[in-house]
């Protein structure tokens, strides 16, 4: 059994995606970030970093902090998602550590700039608006010709869609990025995907690209 601590964010979800995928039994602890139920004595004796999600392996009493670290962990003891041949392997992680790297954290600048505080930093607005466009094309090009990031449905796929769901916090029109529309809209159609996206609940509809 999998406890998983986590909240309506980006980071939250690629983890209840992934455990979705997996199809195994896993429960669901809110962590309400917006009431600073991160900063908890509870909850920082699992996550001492102060950030969703965690997730709790009740078979070995082992908790993981950090996105990346949770999908590789979960990956490997159930042996889905990432592949174990070497250079297939390599270009997941490859795709993996680009999301984690930036476009999960200039995308979290541009929500806070962008959406959440327009008109205070003109110049820092211009110049996220500017390298998230860059990253949306990154992904683009990648796309070219593929169904998914790598040869396979994967854990890049799980950690990037959930932040291209907020396209619209970056001021992004995904019809400038065909590639990016056509992967975030056929992986939507994925039960597992819409069952994460709403954990630990329902926000309403889910951005349909």
């Amino acid at each position: 059994m999998i406890d998983l601590y986590t909240w309506t964010t980006p980071n939250g979800r690629k983890i209840s995606i992934m455990l979705e995928e997996l199809g195994i039994d896993y429960a669901v602890h809110p962590v309400n970030i917006q009431e600073g139920e991160q900063n908890t004595p509870e909850f920082l004796s699992i996550g001492p970093n102060n950030k969703i999600p965690v997730i709790v392996d009740q078979d070995t009493g082992l908790s993981v902090m950090e996105t990346g670290a949770i999908l590789i962990y979960l990956a490997e003891k159930y042996g889905k998602f990432l592949p174990t041949d070497p250079m297939a392997r390599a270009e997941v992680m490859e795709w993996l550590m680009w999301q984690m790297s930036g476009l999960g954290p200039m995308c979290g600048q541009a929500h806070y700039y962008l959406r959440n505080n327009p008109g205070k930093a003109p110049h820092t607005e211009d110049r996220l608006r500017a390298e998230v466009a860059r990253l949306y094309k990154v992904l683009d090009t990648r796309l070219e010709g593929r169904e998914f990031i790598c040869a396979d449905y994967s854990i890049a796929d799980m950690a990037c869609w959930p932040w291209v769901s907020r396209y619209e916090w970056h001021q992004v029109n995904l019809a400038d990025h065909p590639n990016v529309r056509a992967w975030y809209q056929r992986l939507l159609q994925r039960k597992a995907v819409q069952k994460g996206y709403h954990v630990p609940k329902n926000v309403g509809e889910i951005p349909s690209g």
